[in-house]
């Protein structure tokens, strides 16, 4: 039994997702002098994947041009995904003055977004396996500013709704795959900050548009909101396309120590040199070391060859078994827990934005749009805590963990973090109960910190679970949790309101935290059993009985 309790599997003696990271705690049996490792502080960790030698590899790229990368495909985040979903949820109550209708069906024009939003999401997936991430990202941005560009020259309920629905068309890329560049630019060892930091991007920032959004639409009025977003949208589509090169990689089998299983490594163009210890502990896994000799580096790709919109295809899969892909991957048991707990939980928080301007524009709250605005700054708040707070502490407790299991990485230990979801289901429960009786916006708004709280907490160890005990499914898994989020939250569109109105907040707020903290405490069995799941899954790989893969190989 490995640290904390996950069960060993009894069938292979590496299974993909375990690795050796910390040498110096590890059995010195193992081979590891003829892996990479990292520089300085990190000397003694091993990097996961290894990088090539080749300099277009993005493993391979400077600090500062990640970080470029990072910075603006982030802005990106904040615009598409965090800011044009929750544009119009502070002034909702004031948009259906406007067009004499309901809160609900101004609702529903979100609703339509985020179904738009869902449906594009296997397309995205397919696209981006095919020909890379940065045409997605760039078509994704295009459609954000015409969409924007259409908003803000409407006065009709139609124009305002098929503004929205082209907005959706861009949400998908940058929920989904934004954080499978985290995989494709950072060493396990370095993924926790940036999941932590795009995680809050997507949920944190949503709160502070709202912010932001409730004032500009009780002075300047809701149109405002698409003329100002131009601005920032056009100045995002310029910096993607000059400072945003192609992070797609056909990386060679070999490099990822990762996925590799004790079965040999793969002979593709590359001399390899594999040696197989004898372990004498049964806890920690046989790896390989490979000495690789290539006969040519690849040049290093000029400036302007790193603008092109395409660079190539990546996968040598037809485009109908890529838009199958994400649907296929939620065979894999663990994969469809990942997506159905993370995706449900964050939807479970969603339905409070929704019900906000029902609620607190009525007495005896009877706050304008800022006011509903200005609500948004304590989930805000509590989403910037928890963000920060695992930023700094998700990979310190997963050396931690590793060096207590003898120097081994199990994708698990990302999953420790999951017990502080917890507040997500209290701070739900805690936002009806003091609805339903009134208590003042102050401690609404702190228990609605509380729950997104929690929410980043799960999405942030799902998703950093994910990226490490799945990799080469990634792409696959992030766009399926997208998929499922926003036709959850569509359907919440259609019902929320009226179930709000009928039953009471106190009610709808019950549920929702129960659904939550249910789906919380499933988390143990995927901890201690996950890593022998991955061992039937590399086994008994259903995506490979159907022909379909989700990554390709060299």
């Amino acid at each position: 039994m490995g640290f904390f309790g996950i069960l060993e599997d009894k069938k292979l003696s590496h299974v993909p997702g375990t690795v050796i990271l910390n040498e110096k705690v590890a059995d010195s049996e193992n081979p590891t002098a003829a892996l990479k490792h990292g520089s300085g502080k990190d000397s003694h960790i091993i990097l996961v994947p290894q990088p090539s030698d080749d300099p277009n590899d993005p493993l391979n790229w400077s600090d500062t041009r990640k970080l470029i990368i990072v910075l603006i495909v982030g802005l990106g985040t904040i615009l598409n995904a965090a800011t044009i979903g929750p544009l119009l949820n502070a002034g909702l109550y004031t948009i259906s003055l406007d067009f004499h209708t309901s809160i609900g069906k101004i609702t529903l024009i979100s609703g339509y977004q985020l179904l738009v939003a869902g449906a594009s999401g296997p397309i995205v997936c397919a696209c981006s396996r095919k020909w890379g991430k940065r045409p997605c990202f760039l078509f994704s941005t295009l459609f954000a500013l015409i969409g924007t560009i259409v908003g803000s020259a409407t006065n009709s309920y139609n124009g305002l709704l098929a503004a929205r629905i082209i907005q959706g068309a861009s949400i998908s890329a940058y929920e989904s795959i934004v954080i499978a560049i985290i995989g494709d630019l950072y060493f396990v060892h370095q993924r926790g900050l940036f999941t932590s930091g795009m995680q809050f991007l997507l949920g944190g920032i949503s709160n502070f548009s709202s912010v932001l959004a409730g004032p500009i639409t009780a002075n300047l009025g809701w149109k405002y909101l698409f003329h100002i977003l131009i601005a920032f949208v056009g100045t995002q589509t310029i910096l993607l396309f000059f400072f945003c090169p192609e992070t797609a990689y056909r990386r060679e089998a070999q490099y990822n120590i990762d996925e590799i299983v004790n079965e040999g490594a793969a002979e593709k163009g590359v001399e390899t040199q594999v040696e197989l210890s004898e372990n004498t502990d049964a806890n920690l896994p046989s790896i390989q070391t490979i000495a690789t000799t290539r006969t040519s580096i690849p040049a290093l790709k000029t400036f302007w060859q790193r603008t092109a919109i395409f660079s190539g295809s990546y996968s040598d899969e037809n485009f109908v078994q890529l838009i199958i892909a994400p649907f296929a991957v939620c065979t894999n048991i663990a994969v469809l827990w990942v997506v159905v707990v993370s995706g449900t939980i964050t939807a479970t928080y969603v339905a409070q934005a929704f019900v906000l301007a029902q609620i607190f524009t009525l007495p005896p709250y009877n706050l304008d749009a800022s006011g509903i605005g200005y609500l948004s700054l304590g989930p805000f708040i509590g989403g910037l805590i928890a963000s920060i707070f695992w930023a700094f502490m998700l990979d310190p407790m997963i050396r931690w963990a590793t060096t207590k299991n003898k120097g081994v990485y199990e994708p698990e230990y990302r999953l420790l973090a999951m017990a502080s979801a917890l507040l997500t289901g209290i701070g739900l429960m805690a936002f009806g109960v003091m609805a339903e009786n009134h208590i003042t916006y102050y401690a609404t708004a702190t228990v609605h910190g509380i729950a997104l709280f929690g929410v980043i907490c799960a999405t942030v160890s799902t998703s950093a679970y994910a990226l490490d005990a799945y990799r080469s499914m990634s792409n696959e898994i992030f766009i399926a949790g997208m998929v499922f989020k926003n036709f959850l939250f569509y359907g919440f569109s259609y019902f929320v309101n009226d179930w709000t109105a009928r039953d009471g907040p106190a009610q709808v707020f019950y549920v929702f935290g129960g659904v939550a903290l249910f789906l919380t405490l499933t988390t143990p069995i995927v901890f201690i059993w996950g890593k022998r799941y991955r061992s039937i899954w590399h086994r008994h790989n259903l995506l490979e009985k159907f022909n379909i893969r989700t990554h390709s190989e060299l």
